[in-house]
């Protein structure tokens, strides 16, 4: 089979990932689960892995398939499997986990302590086939299109889990910021024009971001390049700020607005990255303001994000590609050329 790996890291998108020949992957445990990759999402992290970001923090062994927003039909499973069979349409969370270790026995799947992560630390998806476990598996109704909602196994519960924590501070009257309307903010916005009743303010430096944020709910627009960010919230807010506050840019620029945009006891919650935080302690205990650092949701979480799905709350902009393009959307995504969400198609 056909698969878009990962030999060296490099900061040139043009030529990142090379389309090899490999084995197509056999089951081999119990619990496994083959699935024929139909949409896989290319996600800004996947840049970040080619330039080799994520090396010092997991274990990587080149080269390797990238790829963690997988969905597709299942070919294949183990003895043991019985929540799907071959035939059935699938949504893969992007981490395998054991299921005994304690952080697993807590619930807190994603800081399993025998995990792999597709496209990470283990092949994933860019390539026809992909190896996974029934753990990671969630069947999906026969109305959604594996294609259309591959990028929501990691953007959507990723932005999902966000909003989650930042609607259990949200009370009707506040203010939420969105930070970055692109893969994952357009997903964030409209999480929380479906789970809550706060006024919801939209940042972007490109129009069309902000466009789209419009068409999903957004109470207001700001553009940097033409407003000040905090004057404007100040304004918008009658000068309280912003109880919660979701970064899904996570440069410098924009982790800086958290205590100048926040309410009092407000939280930034950061989900983009590559950039960091510097600001004085006298932020963090002016107004008790926090930042939260947050990662992929649970496998719960996933479950019910296709749920909002299904019933028509959340939707996903996208456009297809075809996988001899991953370098191509690469660039795209590098140089801000894209919209929404890329997926490829294997």
């Amino acid at each position: 089979m056909q698969a878009a790996r990962l030999h060296e890291y490099t900061h040139d998108m043009s030529d990142g990932l090379s389309i090899d020949e490999v084995d197509r992957p056999e089951v081999e445990q119990s619990t496994d689960v083959i699935v024929e990759v139909e949409g896989a999402g290319w996600c800004q992290t996947d840049n970040h892995i080619i330039e080799g970001m994520w090396e010092e923090y997991v274990p990587q062994p080149l080269p390797m398939t990238l790829g963690h927003e997988n969905a597709g039909t299942v070919v294949d499973v183990g003895s043991e499997v019985d929540l799907v069979s071959p035939g059935d349409p699938v949504i893969c969370h992007p981490v395998q986990t054991c299921g005994t270790c304690r952080p697993c026995r807590l619930e807190e799947t994603m800081y399993c302590e025998n995990d792999a992560f597709n496209g990470l630390t283990t092949d994933g998806g860019f390539a026809d086939y992909l190896h996974t476990s029934e753990r990671s598996v969630i069947p999906l109704p026969s109305d959604v299109d594996p294609i259309d909602i591959a990028p929501h196994a990691d953007a959507g519960i990723t932005a999902y889990h966000a909003v989650k924590k930042a609607v259990k501070r949200l009370n009707p009257g506040d203010h939420a910021v969105v930070i970055g309307i692109g893969g994952l903010g357009h997903i964030g916005l409209q999480c929380l024009d479906a789970m809550s009743a706060a006024r919801v303010t939209a940042v972007d430096v490109k129009d069309s971001a902000l466009n789209l944020a419009d068409g999903y709910g957004a109470d207001h627009l700001i553009n940097p390049t033409e407003e000040d960010v905090p004057a404007a919230i100040e304004s918008i807010t009658d000068e309280r700020g912003a109880a919660q506050v979701l970064d899904f840019v996570g440069a410098d620029e924009t982790t800086a607005y958290g205590p100048q945009i926040a309410a009092a006891g407000g939280d930034h919650h950061v989900i983009g990255y590559g950039g960091h935080v510097h600001e004085p302690s006298q932020a963090f205990v002016n107004g008790e303001f926090s930042y939260v650092g947050n990662i992929v949701g649970r496998y719960a979480e996933l479950q019910e994000l296709v749920a909002l799905v299904e019933q028509g709350d959340v939707d996903l902009h996208t456009s297809r590609f075809a996988l001899d393009e991953v370098n191509d959307v690469a660039e795209k995504l590098e140089h801000g050329e894209i919209d929404g969400r890329a997926v490829i198609t294997p």
